[in-house]
């Protein structure tokens, strides 16, 4: 059961919030802005219902204690208060709260807002953890090969830029970037004598490493959520080519789903314009030129138009990525690999 704090003097008013909530929750008390500070540093309750007017300090300075200290920053808080929202409202939203419930108190107007809040928090965890869980697989997938720098960044940036001018959603264009941060999880099932060896790969290697989709596509495709199978699409056909030639179906044109496509571009222009032991960074318009050449072949002819398009963007990407590499390498974290 979930703990609420309730704060408030008056002792009508915390009855009628104890038979609003008392079923639903488990109560704690406050009648003052200390008792409050203390009782949430030490309780860490899912949600403060906070007086405006308390005897020791007002509830709007409570509130931006609570947001001031990172322990509390994210526990919501609901005013109570017998003034109208529009004589506190401005004040106490930048202070902090989420919402306001006036005096005198409607016991199924309370238990209402307290729930729809609690659900939002609810739902803002689950995004949070989402991110968190992709940005670890996206770690997953580079730890064997952990020096391409900020390629996984820079690509994905990229791949969402170039979803969203493809004409996709703006919502979908934002799971695009998640999901192509996760094209290459497959590669924590290759051996890292494979993906580090500094030369050429022969062809039981490179039968080796064309299994690296597949595996991808099986360890994403678990998940029901759509992020994780935009994901599992991506990784196991970002290798395949327009002309047909690619792996590991041999799809062609169309068939391909427009999310590898465009992820494959994304990729390639960035491994191109990157420095590696083994090769220099290409200039902007030699990368270009080569994706221009590889149109119909092995790329969408499309998308090569609109990636040429869209230059200005994408090297605005590298840029801000870059700058962020050059900062961690003047701390010492070096970023550069063979087979990315």
């Amino acid at each position: 059961m979930r703990t609420l704090l309730l704060v408030d003097d008056d002792p009508q008013t915390l009855a009628s919030l104890r038979e609003a909530l008392g079923g639903e929750f488990h109560l704690v008390y406050a009648t003052n802005g200390a008792e409050a500070l203390h009782a949430a540093t030490q309780l860490m309750p899912s949600l403060i219902v906070l007086d405006i007017s308390l005897p020791d300090v007002d509830g709007i300075e409570v509130c931006r204690r609570l947001k001031a200290r990172p322990v509390t920053r994210e526990i919501p808080v609901i005013f109570v208060t017998g003034l109208s929202e529009g004589q506190i409202g401005v004040e106490g939203f930048n202070a902090g709260g989420v919402d306001f419930i006036s005096k005198p108190i409607l016991p199924d107007l309370v238990l209402a807002r307290v729930k729809s809040h609690l659900s939002h928090v609810q739902i803002d965890r689950l995004e949070s953890a989402y991110i968190d869980a992709i940005s670890m697989l996206a770690i997953a997938g580079e730890y064997k090969d952990s020096n391409t720098g900020l390629h996984t960044k820079r690509m994905a940036a990229m791949s969402g830029c170039l979803a969203k001018n493809a004409g996709w959603r703006a919502e979908r264009a934002e799971l695009m970037e998640y999901a192509a941060a996760m094209h290459d999880i497959g590669k924590i099932g290759i051996s890292g004598s494979i993906l580090l060896k500094p030369g050429p790969l022969n062809s039981e290697e490179w039968e080796e490493m064309r299994r690296h989709p597949q595996l991808g596509h099986d360890i994403l495709s678990v998940s029901d959520a759509p992020v994780f199978q935009l994901a599992a699409e991506i990784a196991l056909c970002h290798h395949e080519r327009w002309d047909g030639k690619g792996y590991p179906n041999g799809l062609a044109g169309s068939d391909i789903p427009q999310s590898a496509r465009i992820v494959a571009l994304a990729d390639v222009f960035d491994a191109l314009t990157s420095e590696r032991p083994y090769k220099k960074a290409w200039s902007i318009e030699e990368a270009a030129a080569y994706i221009q050449s590889q149109s119909g072949s092995h790329f969408d002819p499309s998308l090569v138009e609109l990636l040429i398009q869209v230059l200005p963007e994408l090297v605005a990407i590298k840029n801000h990525w870059d700058s962020k590499q050059d900062l961690l390498q003047a701390f010492g974290e070096n970023s550069t690999s063979a087979n990315a």
